[in-house]
């Protein structure tokens, strides 16, 4: 089967908004405020950007390096540097498409709000509203028994946004709808952080999210904490960084690149805390209580809190609502729109298809398990159980276990340095290797440790085992065997190129990209 010319990025501005739009997501918006309120305030401010520079961003570079020296998908790339880590890429891509079927879902919840907020549907209270009226939440996780026509519609429409833009591909899809989205974003948050700073309690809340519990840097729990928000914020750990630098030319400043977009992710977090705190510190000098007894975070946050913050507003409540979910809407298209290219790319790499069959085929797929699954009464319970076990024991094992392999293991990381060095203007020295080969795979396995602990001694969220072993632990270790099981399917063309890698490695040769622009090697 003839392998299809790799695609490429148009200019190095159009990867870089996409590596920052696919950083930037939901959890920026709803997670990271709680994290940061609940773990030292600006405090943790201090461990939070240690984080992001001893473990962020060198993970970051890894991947780019990765993908950036041998054009392919994750699954493709790994088996090029050592046969069996091909069971990583496999892994990483079940993980993306297990994420990829209820994120899409949120995204669509986020649209309907988005409308409701004009007319405020919600009513007196939103709680009901929306666990009830809009979800229709049923009273106990377990198989489906009905499907919610609200939610699946626009879950219809997100669906059919994200498989148009990967069908027109990496330059005139991809980059040219991260090219609108993330301006777009970065003016609908700023206008509602500005509205949010005029409220009343504002103040209140920013001094909440802010004022520093020093002695919080003396717990364990925090550090922790702080690297967990850099792991999971970044796209990193899951193949997507792996995905997008397999599509950049030639001369690419990946360092750069990499601090940017770390940089760049870490201050849109910073002012989400700010538009979130300003206006939970508005809801609770409107209720005469502390922001502690209103602070939430996740769907809570942005389905229930805001709502009633909107509710409350004196003036423009309307459009507070609108730029709000409508940030939510933008953000996690971005997002969703890189974790499915994670998929398609490595379906197009496997099976020599081109970009328009292998959108239908797999996105296709994607789609209908979402529309499946989701936008049904027992939906938001599979939606918890699913994120928090693919989370925990798949983007962050995954993530440790590539690490272990290629720094411990197979010792790569120097051959990945000279590589970076080789293409950037920032050059990369022990400090990488110290990140990535001792203090990035410490802190992750006592993560893993941590929360393999909580998990047996108490079942999460109260739920079932039959449930958590179907939907928690069924889900994320099905991810690591559809990774064992496609990787023992044998891949002429992957041979070859790993061949001509030793071969080039033998010769003293660190190559970067093809020279053909176009056609990769």
């Amino acid at each position: 089967m003839v392998q299809q010319p790799r695609e490429q990025w148009g200019t190095r501005a159009g990867f870089l908004l996409a590596a920052i739009g696919s950083a930037v997501g939901l959890g920026n918006i709803w997670r990271f405020p709680y994290i940061a309120y609940d773990n030292g305030g600006g405090a943790f401010l201090v461990p939070y950007l240690i984080a992001l520079l001893t473990a962020g961003i060198p993970l970051l570079i890894l991947e780019y390096a990765i993908g950036h020296r041998y054009r392919s998908s994750a699954p493709l790339s790994y088996r090029r540097i050592t046969r069996p880590a091909e069971v990583i890429g496999w892994w990483q891509v079940a993980v993306c498409f297990v994420i990829a079927t209820y994120y899409a879902v949120i995204i669509a919840w986020a649209a309907r709000f988005a409308f409701f907020s004009v007319g405020q549907q919600w009513g007196e209270d939103p709680e009901a509203f929306f666990y009830g009226d809009f979800l229709e939440l049923g009273e106990a996780p377990g198989m489906v028994s009905g499907y919610v026509a609200g939610v699946a519609w626009p879950l219809v429409g997100v669906w059919v946004i994200v498989l148009a833009i990967l069908a027109l591909g990496i330059r005139q899809g991809v980059e040219k709808a991260n090219k609108v989205f993330i301006p777009l974003l970065v003016v609908l948050f700023l206008i509602l952080v500005v509205q949010a700073l005029t409220l009343d309690g504002a103040a209140q809340g920013l001094d909440a999210l802010f004022a520093p519990d020093w002695g919080a840097m003396l717990s364990g729990k925090v550090w922790i904490q702080a690297y967990g928000q850099i792991f999971f914020s970044l796209s990193i750990g899951f193949a997507i960084m792996v995905t997008y630098a397999s599509y950049l030319k030639r001369k690419a400043d990946l360092t750069g690149t990499a601090v940017t977009a770390g940089l760049a992710n870490s201050s849109f977090e910073l002012l989400a805390g700010i538009g979130v705190f300003a206006a939970l510190g508005f809801m609770a000098n409107a209720a005469g209580v502390g922001v502690d007894e209103v602070v939430q975070a996740g769907p809570g946050l942005a389905f229930v809190a805001f709502p009633q913050i909107i509710s409350t507003l004196p003036v423009a409540g309307g459009l507070f609502g609108v730029l709000f979910f409508a940030s939510l809407v933008v953000a996690g298209l971005s997002s969703l729109i890189s974790i499915v290219q994670v998929i398609v790319s490595a379906v197009q790499d496997r099976t020599g298809l081109g970009r328009v069959p292998t959108v239908l085929v797999v996105g296709g797929a994607t789609a209908l398990a979402s529309i499946l699954l989701f936008p049904t009464h027992e939906g938001l319970y599979l939606l918890d159980a699913a994120d928090h076990f693919i989370n925990q024991y798949g983007i962050a094992l995954a993530g440790l276990v590539m690490v272990v392999v290629f720094g411990w293991v197979v010792r790569k990381l120097p051959y990945f340095e000279r590589h970076a060095n080789a293409t950037s203007t920032i050059r990369l020295a022990l400090w990488w290797r110290v990140c990535l080969g001792v203090i990035t795979p410490v802190l992750l396995g006592f993560m893993m440790w941590d929360s393999l602990r909580s998990e047996l001694a108490e079942a999460y969220e109260g739920y079932s085992m039959s449930f958590l072993l179907t939907a928690g632990w069924g889900v994320a270790i099905g991810a690591i065997v559809f990774g064992v099981v496609v990787s023992l399917v044998p891949w002429k063309r992957a041979d070859q190129l790993a061949a001509d890698d030793a071969r080039d490695e033998a010769a003293g040769t660190v190559p970067g990209p093809s020279t053909n622009e176009e056609g990769g090697r």
